[in-house]
């Protein structure tokens, strides 16, 4: 397989160097690694640079996309790649050596035209407690060859094909570009198109969790806006076609799981903060959807991107 594999970075030197690193180990070599800049400044050149130095079996290509906008900085990714497959992975991701060929064989072997992989967290020993207990940051897992769901669509971790990409010249909605949930945009209309995107639960990559995600803030947070990209690909028709009362519906089921969500938190806390918790981030996601009908938008990636 011709595989190009795409990174979109944004200030984080010490993460993409690792990235790069365990990538000129893997066990099936990429034939191209394109990393997009979206710092107009260029602070991921050094690295790329430095990588390039050191020796790589495969072109780095790297480029600046300036405007803050994550859809736009993958849009870029997608146009230098030349591969037939191309494989997206985050820059704060590491990849163990059997990542790439995992990925690429499953494809071959379910005749797929994606395959997505698990990204396991990695929890700092000296997270808060309720934090380590919660298991908040845990993707949904599958069998491998599972075909998945559309509401499990996540990015991270992918493999597609690239015809598939190239036949729009955005495949990322740039509209995604400062809220995020342009993954999932994409893959929901990939699969609306009678692509075929199946599960790998052995090509796994790990996500060391910073700091800064080690909050409640920062998981409502999280939550709100995954609420909210539901309910935009909802409501954009990636579920099949809703009507007017259906989107009543939605907002009225969201209404009362928010609710119900708020009140099991409480009843719930007795029994430990992490479980409090589980039920305020279900309440803090349905209050994500509603405000999209209110026409309002948390841009996650207004102060930064990727």
């Amino acid at each position: 397989m011709n595989i190009s594999l795409c990174i979109a970075t944004y200030r984080r030197p010490e993460r993409l160097s690792a990235l790069l690193d365990d990538l000129v180990k893997q066990q099936l070599l990429p034939n191209e690694v394109v990393v997009v800049d979206n710092d107009a400044a260029g602070s991921a050149r050094a690295v790329v640079e430095r990588r390039r130095a050191l020796g790589a079996a495969f072109p780095i290509h790297y480029d600046i996309q300036p405007v803050k906008n994550i859809s736009l900085t993958r849009n870029r990714t997608v146009e230098i790649a030349s591969g037939d497959w191309i494989a997206f992975i985050d820059d704060d991701e590491r990849a163990p050596a059997s990542w790439l060929e995992q990925l690429a064989a499953t494809a071959t072997g379910c005749a797929a035209d994606g395959v997505l992989g698990p990204v396991a967290p990695i929890v700092p020993i000296d997270a808060p407690p309720w934090i380590r207990r919660g298991s908040f940051y845990d993707w949904a897992r599958m069998k491998t060859g599972a075909v998945i769901p559309l509401n499990k669509l996540r990015f991270g971790n992918v493999l597609l094909r690239g015809d598939r990409l190239r036949a729009t010249p955005t495949p990322f909605d740039p509209n995604y570009g400062l809220t995020g949930g342009e993954d999932g945009d994409l893959l929901g209309r990939l699969v609306q198109q009678g692509a075929r995107i199946v599960w790998c639960d052995e090509a796994i990559v790990h996500e060391p969790v910073e700091a800064a995600r080690l909050s409640l803030r920062w998981l409502l947070l999280r939550a709100l806006r995954g609420g909210q990209d539901f309910a935009r690909h909802k409501l954009s028709g990636h579920f099949g076609h809703l009507t007017s009362a259906g989107r009543v519906r939605l907002f009225l089921r969201a209404l009362v799981q928010s609710a119900m969500a708020a009140g099991l938190a409480l009843l719930s806390w007795p029994r430990g903060r992490h479980r409090a918790v589980h039920w305020l981030l279900k309440a803090s996601a349905n209050l994500g959807k509603m405000s999209i009908f209110l026409g309002w938008h948390y841009r996650e990636y207004g102060d930064k991107v990727a």
